[in-house]
């Protein structure tokens, strides 16, 4: 296995040096991991559906079901970039495991939950517990597979796995809370996290940076604190707007406090976030591409869930059936973009990727108020084969070249980037579709506003990027 010398790794490998086939324990690893990441995606989508029916069973009025969502997002995007230098720092699979520990505890306290703070405590344990799961799983599987065919497979199977579970969550969260209840969608995620617990420590190698600088605390508090007012704020906005002062203010501090964080960095002797590795092209450009192919990307199923269900008055059901041939389309397109990306480079697999997304976002622009159920499926099935592409190329071009010891923080960047930009994309835009004169009307102005940023945003990172044409 290509591990750097400055990382330390014990127990048994999942890959062999020279090669490119994955072993059985590798296949295992890989299983172990993207199950890990196929289930916080699935916690991220799967309780929307069920929304109506968890309020009318706890007391939560309307107003107040986008804290179900909040009460996740908080600490799962502001806590990423923490946790991933803790586990580079003591050990990424023991921080693994403490994170699936508390996932799977804070769901079954969902499960149970008796009256909405009790719900809501265990929605927010479970974004802490995403939090420490995501990087530290992402950096396991990048310091595990070495750089090469072997990671393009391993991060092509896992973006795969991340894009599907949030298509897959939004079908099965309508057929189980309809069946078992809305309960069951917890308790899906609590049995996961336990299965997953079971297979992980005699599976997993350990790894982590041998010298241990001192935790950087001020860069800890003031990017956690931003990140948590910044997320906040926008998640607020999406039902109540940007007039409120609540809203202002932790605008205000959210962009306050990271600001501070980049001078904070700049003058550590051991910091959270390299600059240093934020000046390198590939990370900056790198993260910009995956912010804007997930926030977008969120926000173009929002507004079709809304034009399915509210515009055509499909059925939950046949909505399903649209989100679940797209769920396919994102499959294929999972399996087949290593190749892309072998014979293209990841670079121009990113810029070619967000420019198709984004053409066919706008093809959803010639959907009909009363009919369009064909052309959406087509269009958004497409466009989430490019956002595939998108997700497996930027992940690859952000840690290409970057030494094992701040894998972490490379992969931390990168998940950071993954649940900001699913978080900030329906606030930012998808607010718009129910605040014009119709719906139908709305969900166009979003659709035409999100193409036009994903193309400017293809352009923007093919200019950052370069020319240049190596595989990384």
């Amino acid at each position: 296995m290509a591990i750097d010398t400055q990382t330390t790794t014990t127990g048994p490998r999942a890959a062999v040096p020279g090669n490119d086939r994955l072993t059985g324990r590798a296949k295992l690893v890989l299983f172990v991991l993207c199950a890990a990441q196929f289930m916080v995606a699935l916690d991220f989508s799967v309780l929307n559906v069920a929304l109506p029916a968890l309020g009318k069973d706890l007391g939560l009025n309307q107003s107040a079901l986008q804290w179900a969502v909040t009460a996740f997002a908080l600490p799962s995007g502001g806590f990423l970039l923490l946790f991933g230098r803790i586990a580079d720092l003591y050990g990424r699979k023991k921080l693994f495991l403490i994170g699936l520990t508390l996932f799977g505890t804070a769901s079954l306290l969902a499960t149970l939950a008796w009256d909405p703070a009790s719900f809501l405590a265990g929605r927010a344990l479970q974004g802490l517990g995403a939090a420490v799961i995501v990087p530290t799983g992402m950096s396991l599987l990048t310091t595990t597979f070495p750089e090469g065919p072997l990671r393009d497979k391993a991060l092509g199977i896992s973006g795969t796995l991340l894009s599907l579970g949030f298509t897959i969550g939004m079908v099965l969260g309508g057929v189980m809370t309809d069946t078992l209840g809305w309960r069951s969608t917890m308790g899906l995620l609590s049995v996961t996290a336990v299965i997953v617990l079971a297979l992980a420590p005699g599976l997993l190698p350990e790894s982590r940076t041998p010298d241990r600088p001192r935790l950087d605390v001020p860069g800890a508090v003031t990017v956690t604190g931003g990140l948590l007012a910044l997320i906040y704020s926008l998640s607020t906005a999406a039902q109540h707007g940007f007039s409120g002062a609540d809203v202002r203010g932790t605008l205000v501090a959210g962009l306050a406090l990271l600001a501070a964080f980049v001078v904070v960095e700049s003058k550590t002797p051991a910091p959270l976030v390299s600059l240093p590795m934020l000046k390198r092209r590939t990370v900056a450009w790198g993260n910009v591409g995956g912010l804007v192919t997930f926030a977008m990307m969120s926000t173009v199923i929002f507004v079709l869930t809304l034009y399915l269900q509210e515009t055509l008055e499909l059925s939950s059901f046949r909505t399903g059936l649209v989100f679940g041939v797209q769920g396919i389309a994102s499959a294929f397109a999972g399996s087949y973009a290593p190749k892309v990306i072998g014979r293209f480079g990841a670079r121009r697999t990113l810029v070619g990727s967000l420019l198709g997304q984004g053409a066919f976002t706008a093809a959803l622009l010639t959907v009909g108020a009363g009919s369009g159920a064909l052309v959406a499926t087509l269009a958004v099935s497409v466009a989430s084969m490019f956002h595939l592409g998108a997700i497996i190329s930027y992940g690859l071009t952000v840690t290409s070249g970057v030494p094992d010891e701040e894998q972490g923080l490379a992969t931390g960047l990168v998940t950071t980037t993954q649940q900001v930009g699913l978080t900030i994309g329906i606030p930012l835009l998808g607010v718009l579709a129910t605040t014009q004169g119709s719906l139908f009307d709305g969900v166009r102005t979003v659709l035409a506003i999100d193409a036009v940023i994903v193309v400017a945003a293809a352009l923007l990172v093919g200019i950052g990027l370069g020319g240049r044409t190596d595989k990384a």
